[in-house]
């Protein structure tokens, strides 16, 4: 046998292995505070959240930054944490759901995911309130197509996205109420309370 026979045409289990890569400590900017862990520099920044610093709201959906369940916000922009590698996250700011907690955009858009009964089984939910707080604070009067724009990268499997964009037109609508002075609550402002089942079906002619 050839002494330069090819290494891919040997059993998976008799290749050498590659040298696992050196942990190291990286500084981060998370929630507004500075945090230190010590990882591999490859690590992603969701495992960093939730199994390093305790923040579970981030949440391990697809691994491959297609379903946004993992959103975070870097320097205000919306990113997938499930393929940001933690040494990319130095130098930058990282805000989860919990670091917007206290966010008024943030506040007013759960009052209207609430009042649309907007989420199903909550698992996506907070990437895609992640998605919309940061639209929000760029735009207070999206257009319905900028709004689906803007959750393109965020997927519900239980398939509510009509309560999604309808809740986040009803909190840009408000915003704007309040920036204005007048009282958001006015008849035909403020979208009813949907007391059906989880499930049932929506009268005809009614608000989706």
């Amino acid at each position: 046998m050839s002494q330069g026979h090819d290494q891919t045409s040997r059993p998976e289990w008799t290749r050498p292995r590659a040298v696992p890569e050196p942990e190291a400590v990286f500084r981060l900017q998370v929630n507004g505070s500075s945090r230190e862990v010590t990882c591999r520099r490859d690590t992603p920044m969701l495992y960093v959240l939730r199994n390093d610093l305790g923040l579970t709201g981030s949440r391990f959906g697809c691994g491959l930054a297609q379903c946004g369940a993992c959103m975070v916000l870097l320097d205000g922009h919306p990113t997938p944490s499930c393929d940001l590698p933690v040494w990319a996250a130095e130098g930058h700011e990282v805000t989860t759901v919990e670091g917007l907690s206290d966010d008024p955009v943030m506040r007013t858009l759960q009052d209207a995911f609430i009042d649309r009964q907007a989420a199903q089984c909550g698992y996506c939910m907070s990437g895609i309130l992640v998605s919309a707080c940061a639209l929000l604070h760029s735009d207070d009067e999206p257009p319905r197509h900028a709004i689906a724009e803007a959750l393109d990268r965020n997927l519900c499997r239980c398939g509510s996205h009509g309560r999604v964009l309808a809740a986040v037109t009803d909190a840009a609508r408000t915003m704007r109420a309040h920036g204005s002075g007048d009282e958001p609550t006015q008849d035909g402002d403020r979208p009813q309370h949907d007391d059906r089942p989880q499930g049932a079906a929506r009268p005809l002619g009614s608000t989706p």
